[in-house]
């Protein structure tokens, strides 16, 4: 399997404590890979050392390429980010937000183009926020908030997409349009790399990294009954993952009952 991001020997400190321990990953090109585990377990460390947002000790490989050997503003078109409790001015519209994401690919001070016009828009109908790209960020609620940043992620066009915690203050139904998304991503050949909570959701990616105190206990495929048992004994054995039409879900062990 071609790999997208490859990490060897992946070592973070934070406030002076280790956090990743020499984590080696290889993640699938042109899947959909999720990591889980429970809190504190490494999870957005390792999206923002692999996304190159963190310092960190070891090497980080993107589309077969040393992270040192691609320059930002290439790597900016190659990989988008999405991290969780994102900020933007409120003063920006949706529109303006959302074109942030087409900077990557313009000319300095350039005005949009009609490439990205087309992307912008595209990203917008595909999140459900194109009917307000008018209203300042300041008007959104915070579930349509994180719809316009998930679509400037989106406005990139990149071949590999990070996200952490996308689904943060999104309702179920759209939580099921944003799987909608990842599916229309994985079907143009996008790589998709998730944190989520969401265990049940996450159960649909290709595969799933289970993470525990920093380190990757298990990398596998979602349906294989290993990983399974691999991400029930992260969680201390409190959930349990069932079929249920033609899916998983993960149910969680209330103690006592």
């Amino acid at each position: 399997m071609t790999a997208a991001l490859v990490a060897k020997a992946l070592t973070a400190r934070l406030g002076g404590v280790t956090v990743l321990h020499g984590v080696d990953l290889e993640l699938a090109a042109g899947q959909w890979t999720s990591i889980l585990g429970p809190n504190g377990a490494g999870k957005s460390t390792l999206l923002k050392a692999l996304a190159g947002l963190l310092p960190h000790q070891g090497e980080v490989h993107l589309l077969g390429k040393s992270f040192d050997q691609i320059p930002r503003r290439e790597r900016a078109r190659q990989l988008a980010w999405l991290g969780q409790n994102e900020t933007s001015a409120d003063d920006l519209s949706a529109w303006d937000v959302v074109m942030l994401g087409r900077l990557p690919h313009q000319d300095w001070l350039a005005p949009p183009n009609e490439k990205d016009l087309v992307a912008v828009e595209r990203s917008m109908r595909y999140t459900q926020s194109w009917e307000w790209r008018a209203r300042a960020v300041s008007q959104l609620s915070s579930g349509e908030r994180q719809r316009v940043l998930l679509a400037r992620a989106l406005a990139v066009e990149a071949k590999v997409l990070l996200m952490d915690e996308p689904l943060a203050n999104l309702d179920p139904p759209h939580q099921a349009d944003w799987l909608c998304v990842v599916e229309a991503l994985l079907a143009h050949g996008t790589t998709v790399v998730s944190v989520l909570h969401e265990i049940s959701i996450a159960l649909n990616a290709n595969r799933l990294v289970v993470m525990r105190e920093g380190r990757v206990v298990h990398h596998g495929a979602s349906a294989d009954p290993a990983t399974h048992a691999a991400l029930c004994q992260a969680f201390d054995n409190r959930i349990a993952i069932y079929p249920l039409n033609g899916q998983w879900v993960a149910l969680t062990a209330i103690p006592g009952r």
